[in-house]
């Protein structure tokens, strides 16, 4: 006589249980008390075991007796949960069978429609998803569903497939601009570009000025036919548009991907005028300004979206405290630093801090500093110790320098960055078994690094005996980064150890006119010279010597070879 309280009892702690469990995607759906009283022992005894399977982990066992469950009942609520936990445990088959019977017992659920459409186009069963597919397109208005679409579609495999599914659904919807975004979508992964932007321009005849369709043309502009296409199309488009903030936004960092820095500028302040509340077009000014060497502009900017509470509050605070520290602020810049309380930044701005610190001649303070803090991941800590680095290398302790970068090697260790900095680091203490020793285990870990077969192909050359070797370190490398004028410099210093001057020469010259900076200026003067070209070789020293006066290397090759 008390057992039908009971298990109604059951049943609820059951579900309620479920709804919390993390397992399980979607909470339980409850059961009418009329579902219930149907329920035997049996049932009630597959329901708890699908419930409790799920919550220990056992997904195949839950889903199969929540399958067995809803054929039995016939309850749609039922069906539903059995279709959420099958493909929660990844049971298509059975999540299929289950959404069927879904439709069938509830036929007005748009949710069971599009569940079910999606489950047949993951199946590829692209025929019989469709006529599901316009049903669910059809419970919303105008072509509004179809903007979901492609959530439903985006795995399935055959891309051609699915485009003429969509542009065939699309006919039903003639006038709408909705589904040609789809189709244009479709086209795009399907690497059909030209289709794309014909279905766009079609949406946006039938709704001039759609800034998401223009969006989309123009990342697919970008990619089909490059930088001048997209520039010139949002160039177009914001005349006729001028109030799209999107695309103005989209445009102004195109331009400035593309160099074009002042025009930029322009469209960013424009921006500001157009909305002077938005702290993102302020902060987008200040950026630009800054890339312009405008410091007073990129300052003003930063601190407008700081008062107007850009949410990236610490990333502003950290750009205002370099502006200071270029300035030679060094005080503001430590105010500005220590500032920076939230977001992204705050890590990379007590670091700033100790490097100030050092630049103030406070070593000891700026290593205290560092002392104190807390890195939260193991790439933090690797940060915290290329800074603690740094103010050594920059005091020229270069053993302080190998120890810190020792230690952290012992915490992190095979961290690529520890790695080449403590070679170079050995490079300075004359432990060359050592900086060999990490940069061949730097290249086990990152075979593709160029910088690493170049340092130790250059020191080979430069401090030992085994020229072929460095020269065929030096060989990969180049293959790795072809156009690298340290590589190119490497290179050629090897082949001039080798007395291969000619080689040398031409491999210098094109380091040198990558970047003419000093020390490729002493190798590629000293190859000159040993080459024959003694007047060419005075000339590329002199110069060198005018942009950098102090350079010891260039100072010494000049002093000893000119006469």
């Amino acid at each position: 006589m008390h057992a039908k309280p009971l298990f109604l009892a059951l049943l609820a702690f059951s579900l309620s249980a479920c709804a919390q469990s993390p397992i399980l995607e979607t909470p339980a759906v409850p059961l009418a008390p009329a579902a219930a009283e149907g329920l035997s022992s049996q049932m009630l005894y597959q329901f708890l075991l699908g419930e409790i399977a799920g919550q220990r982990g056992e997904l195949k066992l839950s889903a199969e007796a929540y399958a067995d469950l809803a054929g039995k009942t016939r309850d749609a609520r039922v069906a539903r949960r059995a279709t959420e936990v099958a493909l929660y445990a990844r049971q298509s088959a059975l999540a299929l069978k289950n959404a069927l019977l879904w439709l069938e017992l509830e036929p007005q659920s748009a949710k069971a429609r599009q569940t079910l459409a999606s489950l047949l186009v993951s199946a590829g069963r692209l025929d019989e998803a469709k006529p599901h597919l316009m049903a669910w397109l059809r419970t919303g208005k105008g072509g509004e569903m179809f903007m979901q679409l492609h959530g439903l579609i985006a795995k399935q495999k055959d891309k051609p497939a699915v485009l003429d599914l969509v542009a065939d659904l699309a006919t039903g919807f003639p006038g709408t601009p909705e589904p040609q975004f789809a189709v244009a979508q479709v086209a795009w992964q399907a690497g059909q570009a030209p289709r794309a932007l014909g279905a766009l321009d079609e949406a946006l005849r039938i709704k001039p000025g759609w800034e998401s369709a223009a969006l989309f043309k123009g990342q697919v502009l970008q990619k089909a036919q490059g930088d001048a296409a997209v520039l010139a199309y949002f160039k177009d488009y914001l005349a006729a548009n001028p109030h799209a903030r999107e695309v103005r936004l989209s445009y102004a960092r195109q331009l400035a991907r593309s160099g074009n820095l002042a025009e930029s500028r322009a469209q960013f302040e424009t921006m500001t005028r157009d909305n002077p509340d938005d702290p993102e077009a302020h902060f987008s000014v200040g950026l630009v300004a800054l890339q312009t060497n405008d410091p007073d502009s990129a300052k003003a900017s930063f601190l407008k979206a700081l008062d107007l509470g850009h949410p990236d509050e610490g990333n502003v605070r950290l750009y205002l405290g370099q502006l200071a520290e270029v300035r030679g602020d060094l005080e503001e810049a430590l105010t500005w630093y220590k500032s920076v309380a939230r977001g992204r930044g705050v890590f990379d701005a007590q670091l700033r801090v100790a490097l100030v610190l050092g630049k103030q001649g406070k070593l000891a303070q700026a290593r205290e500093w560092l002392a104190g803090l807390t890195p939260s991941s193991d790439a933090e800590r690797v940060q915290r110790a290329q800074t603690e680095a740094q103010l050594l290398r920059e005091a020229k302790d270069h053993e302080g320098v190998f120890t810190i970068l020792s230690q952290a090697l012992e915490v992190v260790p095979d961290t690529p960055e520890l790695l080449y900095d403590r070679a170079m680091a050995a490079d300075k203490t004359n432990r060359l078994d050592v900086l060999e020793k990490d940069l061949r285990r730097l290249i086990q870990i990152k075979p593709e690094y160029a910088h690493a077969y170049n340092a130790l192909g250059y020191t080979l050359a430069d401090r030992t005996d085994r020229i072929k070797e460095a020269i065929e370190l030096l060989e990969k490398a180049l293959k790795l980064e072809p156009e690298d004028p340290f590589i190119l410099d490497s290179m050629g210093w090897a082949l001039f150890k080798a007395k291969r001057y000619g080689e040398a020469v031409d491999y210098l010259r094109r380091a040198y006119a990558v970047k003419p900076d000093a020390e490729i200026a002493a190798h590629y003067g000293e190859a000159l010279w040993m080459k024959g070209d003694r007047d060419e070789a005075r000339k590329v020293w002199k110069t060198g010597l005018e942009r950098e006066p102090d350079n010891e290397t260039l100072r010494e090759v000049s002093s000893r070879l000119k006469p």
